[in-house]
């Protein structure tokens, strides 16, 4: 960011309408001299550019009258200054206005004395001129950021791509080659099978013995007995209705 230049004591006076928001003005000979305090924070700021000599504020230093003397500024009409904002020793806040009668004033510009500094403030429209300016700025950088990482990722992707058909067919060509093995595996054992004799039965039960019941035949049992003690379907009118309901 440029720094704005510095204009020191006994700077010539610009044109009316000039912009001089690019500029300060600093009097160090006049700090070493003199406080920095709400009455004497306009003598200081007469000796600046920023100065309008036509202004009604002069005409009262020219009578001997504290130039910002708000009862002797309201009786006069024209260009004026008045001392809007201060934070003693560091910070006051002058506005220049134009005054057509006791009680209707326009504002035209602001100026500010930060530690010893004058500066003119902006205007509002150039503002939001710059901050919209600087705002597109970064938002089409952070387009062509993201176009060149696409790109890259486009690159990535076709990359990444061509490696999983490699896998894919990889591995297609091994699942053939076990399957082929396991079909081998399985003509082998068939072939044992027919060479070997047929098992024998099994030996009958002693008389009198009861075999132990399976999980099935204990599971029939209890689906059957569940079935005999189910109660009933309820009916959601009848049997639940608001008064058949559980009260706490």
């Amino acid at each position: 960011m440029a720094t704005a230049p510095v204009l020191e004591g006994g700077a010539a006076p610009q044109p009316p309408g000039t912009d001089m928001t690019g500029i300060c003005f600093r009097d160090q000979l006049w700090l070493n001299s003199f406080p920095l305090d709400r009455n004497l924070v306009f003598d200081y700021f007469a000796l600046s550019p920023f100065y309008d000599w036509s202004c009604n504020n002069e005409q009262l230093r020219m009578r001997s009258v504290h130039p910002l003397d708000i009862s002797q500024l309201s009786k006069m009409t024209g260009t004026e200054y008045m001392l809007s904002e201060v934070m003693e020793p560091h910070l006051f806040v002058i506005r220049k206005q134009k005054r057509d009668s006791p009680d209707k004033v326009t504002p035209m510009l602001a100026y500010y004395v930060l530690d010893g500094s004058i500066y003119q403030a902006p205007q509002l429209s150039n503002v939001f001129a710059a901050r919209i300016g600087r705002a597109l700025y970064y938002i089409q950088k952070a387009f062509t950021t993201a176009a060149s990482k696409l790109e890259k990722i486009g690159y990535a992707g076709s990359a990444d791509s061509e490696n999983e058909t490699a896998l894919l067919e990889s591995k297609t060509s091994k699942e053939t080659i076990d399957i082929k093995e396991v079909k081998r595996v399985d003509h082998i054992l068939a072939s044992l099978q027919r060479k070997l004799p047929p098992a024998p039965p099994p030996p009958p039960f002693p008389e009198g013995y009861l075999p132990p019941p399976t999980a099935e035949t204990e599971k029939g049992t209890e689906t059957q007995e569940a079935a005999e003690t189910q109660a009933p379907t309820a009916d959601p009118i009848i049997d639940q209705g608001p008064a058949k309901r559980m009260k706490f």
